[in-house]
């Protein structure tokens, strides 16, 4: 029998273990696990290269609960260890880890990010128990060791009868922490942390029916048998090359991944590189709506498949967030940590390949099947326009696939696009004008003028489409966007050939005055225009840069400071040419005068949805009155 002292000059290192380490105490199933896993593939790799001349077989890694005896077991068959192997790894090697750790960390020590660095995970036992038990018989012609302790610096070393190869830990679990004694806890931590180890985890059996024999008659009654329980899918979707995948198989992982999502994915992208860094997953598109406000944290960060976190920004790029799936790199620590991230320069490389990964699978499925992508477009382009704002790199590829759509539902690609309304919707100055409405119900009056104009019109409605459509003019010389209700629509395509009015100048100042006396000043702008007599007599139009300012401001940077709470401006464009116009000028009746200007007003509010409330009720009111 040895007994000792760890080496170790800090008296209180337990404590501090299990104060320190982790902030979620849970994770010492995590580190328990995963050491037994790595046992166990060392082996693997050991008798596949001869060096340990003893049989794999098909190992497992079972974990039992004993809670009358307040006992949580976790037993390998892996490599194991001899007694000086022990004295080494557990005695010397960890502590001089947990020394340097502590000095490091004294002042500070409460990132939960740091274990992994200094070859502690054996130790994250004691946050959870008072007394820790390692029997281990190594996979070479020695005997059994047995080591024991209990919390502080003395331990135990003694030979042990047991006569099969690995490794049993025994945790006498602290009262401060017996919920780790019920089944449900530690089912819920194994699926979390452990649901793709590579290695078969059991915990506890389940019943399983067998087949009914052929011959059994009418009162046959199904017989079962108690089979290992199997937390875990060693071999996931991810492991696999894609050739060996079918859709089928991504769309079963899809579920297996998340078992209360009940939409299918749009499509997958398979990722699998292992130069200059080792990366694999699959990340999936699920169906979006135009809410930013998505549920992010759906995409898993494994280890060797071992589960690290859902928080992943840093390593995917910001504008996939919104995906789901997984993502697994050995080049990304266990203690992953975001100080840790931000300085990590393999972190970068990740986002980039991921970046243009994703850049090449959306323009393969759009070369492949133009018609299935534009089905798919509203349903991801959310991301996608959020992609180009934020990453230059997808932006540059972006060109390739990223759609515009008309309200008649068509799509373009920009170059298209320039190509589809060069001919028609270029200006005097030489301006290519791409007219677009946010909203096809409310802009329907406007969108139909441009229609019989023989323009084409987009539709852009996500939230975010003012930030790109500024980012599209900055980048291509005499573009320019406008919504469709953002002026009269000769105004917005200017040609050579104006209207003449029907006005005298004198005329026009006269109504003008008329009209500022009776518009309420603080919302609205007259505007005179000589149009075509047919066109509607008041138009009410938001200008463009004040409208798209004020929705930048709204949805985050590139507009004014304060603009978001800006009061909403508007023209009211007066045509000149209509009847109306010339009625107005010519009642003398101030009172009729303003009836007429206050019902047209209200008339070209209701085509732009702005009449509301009391006012909307004085205009209905107002109407049955006319018509009596």
């Amino acid at each position: 029998m040895t007994t000792g002292k760890i080496n170790v000059s800090v008296e209180n290192i337990f404590p501090l273990i299990k104060k320190f380490l982790y902030s979620d105490h849970e994770i010492f199933l995590r580190e328990l696990v995963s050491n037994a896993t790595d046992a166990t593939l060392k082996l693997k790799h050991l008798t596949s290269i001869g060096e340990a001349k003893v049989e794999y077989g098909n190992p497992i890694i079972e974990v039992k609960i004993d809670k009358e005896g307040k006992k949580l077991h976790l037993i390998d068959q892996g490599i194991g260890m001899t007694a000086e192997e022990v004295e080494k790894y557990i005695n010397q090697v960890a502590f001089s880890g947990a020394e340097e750790f502590l000095e490091k960390y004294k002042d500070s020590a409460k990132d939960s990010g740091i274990i992994g660095h200094f070859g502690l995970g054996f130790y994250s036992a004691f946050m959870v128990a008072e007394k820790v038990e390692i029997i281990t018989k190594s996979y070479k012609e020695e005997p059994a060791a047995h080591w024991t302790c209990d919390g502080s610096p003395e331990f135990t070393l003694v030979p042990h009868d047991k006569t099969d190869r690995g490794t049993e830990i025994i945790l006498h679990i602290a009262e401060d922490s017996l919920e780790f004694l019920e089944e449900f806890k530690i089912r819920e931590l194994l699926t979390k942390y452990n649901k793709f180890m590579p290695v078969p985890i059991k915990f506890g059996t389940r019943k399983e029916a067998l087949p009914k024999p052929e011959d059994a008659g009418d009162d046959y009654k199904t017989e079962y048998i108690d089979v290992d329980n199997i937390i875990n899918n060693p071999t996931p979707a991810w492991t696999k090359q894609p050739v060996d995948l079918t859709d089928e198989d991504y769309k079963n992982f899809y579920r297996e991944l998340y078992p209360m999502q009940f939409d299918e994915p749009l499509f997958n992208i398979h990722l699998n590189v292992d130069y200059p860094f080792n990366l694999t997953g699959i990340l999936y598109f699920p169906k979006l709506d135009a809410n930013l406000q998505v549920q992010k944290d759906k995409i898993q960060l494994y280890q060797n498949q071992v589960f690290v976190t859902d928080n992943v920004e840093g390593i995917v790029p910001e504008f996939l967030v919104m995906l789901r799936g997984v993502i697994d790199s050995p080049d990304i620590p266990l203690n992953v940590s975001r100080s840790y991230l931000q300085a990590d320069g393999n972190v970068k490389k990740i986002s980039n390949y991921i970046t243009r990964k994703v850049a090449d699978k959306l323009k393969s499925l759009f070369n492949e099947n133009r018609e299935d992508f534009e089905s798919k477009w509203n349903d991801i382009k959310i991301v996608l326009e959020y992609g180009m704002l934020s990453e230059p790199k997808f932006y540059e590829k972006a060109g390739d696939f990223v759609l515009y759509p008309t309200v008649d539902g068509k799509y373009y690609t920009l170059a298209e696009l320039k190509e589809a309304i060069n001919a028609n919707q270029t200006d005097k100055n030489g301006k290519l004008v791409v007219l677009y409405a946010s909203n096809k119900d409310a802009q329907h009056s406007y969108i139909e003028i441009a229609r019989e104009k023989g323009y084409e019109v987009l539709l852009l409605d996500s939230p975010i489409v003012s930030h790109l459509i500024q980012k599209l003019e900055s980048d291509n010389e005499n573009l320019t966007f406008t919504r469709v209700d953002s002026d009269h629509i000769d105004k917005l395509i200017q040609k050579e050939d104006t209207q003449i009015s029907k006005l005298s100048e004198e005329e026009s100042t006269q109504l003008k005055t008329v009209l500022e006396e009776i518009v309420p000043k603080t919302n609205y702008t007259v505007q005179l225009e000589a149009m075509d007599s047919q066109t509607a007599p008041f138009m009410i139009t938001q200008p463009e840069f004040m409208r798209r300012m004020k929705e930048m401001s709204q949805t985050g940077g590139g507009g004014m400071f304060g603009m978001g709470n800006f009061p909403e401006m508007y023209n009211l464009v007066v045509n000149t040419n209509s009847d109306l116009a010339t009625t107005i000028l010519n009642t003398s009746d101030k009172s009729a005068q303003e009836s007429l200007v206050k019902q047209a007003l209200d008339l070209a509010k209701i085509s732009q949805g702005l009449l509301k409330g009391e006012e909307l009720t004085a205009f209905v009111k107002r109407s049955f009155e006319l018509i009596k």
